[in-house]
């Protein structure tokens, strides 16, 4: 959501990313405000209309320089989600398509209203020809991919890379990248552009303040919070308009808890997949945080941005957030602040995975659609966004990660880059990704986040009316012949 973001989800956006953010959510991840229902998007997919074969750009002659066959004269319209990463890393990689096809005209736009803006020209047949699809307007992509609506990324993914012809580009990206973008089958329909780490930031300065180390057991977090409580400082903050930022410490903590089947039965749809005791023990954890009045006072009511600068400002120690939030927050935090992250803290010594586990995955998801009429120009611009030099401006830029396994020799890494490189080194093997934001995007967010999640957060709801509420949700979403499902294979 952000972003990543969102993100993815993340969100994913992105942050204003995702979901992602970054959406995400950046989320990837990376969220404006949720205008405009998924379910809207779901019926206009259905219809095809306009965009016939005609009306697609010819294909130009492949050459080392041009393996995915660019049409050097076409035009090539690139929409970017206007997020947390900010829209400079894409503007420059632009350049380098047009400095590559001279005779190409590239019409680029960032938007906040991803879904608002596209949703109208998908039915319409007349989409761009790149996409990021990210924030709280991010497209569904679960519908995305089941009404066929977007490109497979094999040919680009199969292409030499950027840098290195004897390379292809997939095998320049990091682990779980190309799995992240398949739904079932061997098709890759989404790229996955930042990689983000979720978990929980903190500032190093405040625990120090308080003679605290980052707590590994429920029982220590009860008690740091405690401590920061007599001092005026509350425990807890996190983005109370979009509660869906919960599931980025929350999520890895039921891993944790109860081990990667139980993320994976609850990504399925499976029934009764929510009543799992991990579900009910991480619950019943982060509803202790409200009843024992260790989150910030008028939490429910703020949007990422608000309850990032009040955590920016001290007033709380931990939120759960992307590691799109450095950039996004870059001119509220302190230089003194020692930005940091760490994977969620777990019950206690019989969680089923150790310290450390933490969420990390693709952040800021770009999308070719089918019917682009330049699909092959909106690959090569993927092509040259994955090159080392690439990778190594967004880096720099935006402080985080890329999906390109590498670009960071030579950058001075950034506090809370840093302290992503260290919590991923520190995680190892055990590194869980859920699949749910990307999966059943209106009922990660709308539904598991807002209704579910957030009124628990508030306290207007008790875990077990949580769980029952969430797990009908889920059980809803799998009897939905309208919507295609997914399973891990």
């Amino acid at each position: 959501m952000g972003s990543t973001h969102t993100e993815n989800t993340g969100s994913e956006h992105g942050g204003t990313a995702g979901v992602g953010r970054r959406d995400l959510i950046k989320r990837s991840a990376a969220l404006g405000l949720i205008t405009v229902p998924t379910m809207i998007f779901l019926s206009a997919c259905a219809s095809g209309g306009g965009g016939d074969e005609q009306d697609k750009a010819k294909a130009g002659k492949k050459t080392a320089k041009n393996p995915l066959g660019v049409n050097d004269s076409a035009q090539l319209e690139f929409v970017l989600f206007d997020g947390g990463f900010g829209k400079e890393y894409a503007e420059d990689a632009v350049k380098i398509y047009e400095k590559n096809f001279p005779k190409a005209k590239v019409k680029f736009s960032a938007t906040q209203k991803i879904q608002s803006t596209l949703q109208p020209r998908f039915n319409q047949g007349t989409p761009p020809d790149l996409i990021d699809n990210s924030g709280a307007e991010q497209m569904d992509m679960g519908v995305l991919v089941g009404k066929k609506q977007l490109a497979d990324l094999t040919p680009l993914l199969d292409a030499p890379s950027y840098d290195d012809p004897n390379k292809k580009v997939r095998d320049t990206l990091r682990p779980g990248i190309v799995e992240m973008g398949q739904f079932d089958g061997d098709q890759v329909w989404i790229l996955y552009y930042a990689y983000t780490v979720y978990g929980v930031w903190y500032s190093q300065k405040a625990l120090d303040s308080l003679d605290e180390q980052y707590p590994q057991t429920w029982d220590q977090m009860l008690a740091v919070c405690e401590k920061a409580k007599k001092k005026g400082i509350a425990g807890w903050t996190y983005a109370g308009k979009y509660p869906y930022y919960v599931p980025f410490s929350l999520y890895p903590m039921i891993g944790k808890v109860g081990g990667r089947e139980v993320l994976d039965a609850i990504d399925n749809l499976e029934p009764n997949a929510w009543k799992h005791p991990a579900v009910k023990a991480c619950f019943e954890a982060y509803y202790e945080l409200f009843k024992k009045g260790y989150i910030l006072k008028g939490t429910p009511g703020l949007d990422h941005i608000q309850s990032q600068t009040a955590w920016a400002k001290g007033k709380a120690l931990f939120i759960p957030n992307g590691s799109w939030v450095e950039n996004e927050s870059a001119n509220v935090i302190p230089a003194d602040f020692g930005l940091a992250v760490s994977a969620p803290t777990g019950l206690d010594s019989s969680d089923k995975l150790p310290f450390g586990t933490i969420w990390a995955s693709g952040g800021e998801p770009f999308v070719v659609p089918a019917k682009a009429k330049n699909g092959a120009g909106g690959m090569e611009q993927l092509r040259i966004m994955l090159s080392e030099a690439s990778s190594k401006n967004f880096t720099s830029k935006v402080k985080s990660l890329t999906a390109y396994n590498g670009g960071t020799d030579g950058i001075s890494l950034t506090p809370g880059l840093k302290a992503g490189v260290a919590a991923l080194e520190k995680a190892g093997e055990n590194v869980v990704n859920p699949r749910i934001q990307d999966w059943y995007v209106q009922l990660q967010k709308e539904k598991i986040g807002v209704a579910g999640l957030g009124e628990m957060m508030a306290g207007r709801i008790t875990p077990a009316e949580a769980i029952k509420k969430i797990q009908a949700f889920a059980d809803e979403a799998a009897k939905d012949t309208s919507i295609k499902h997914y399973k891990h294979q």
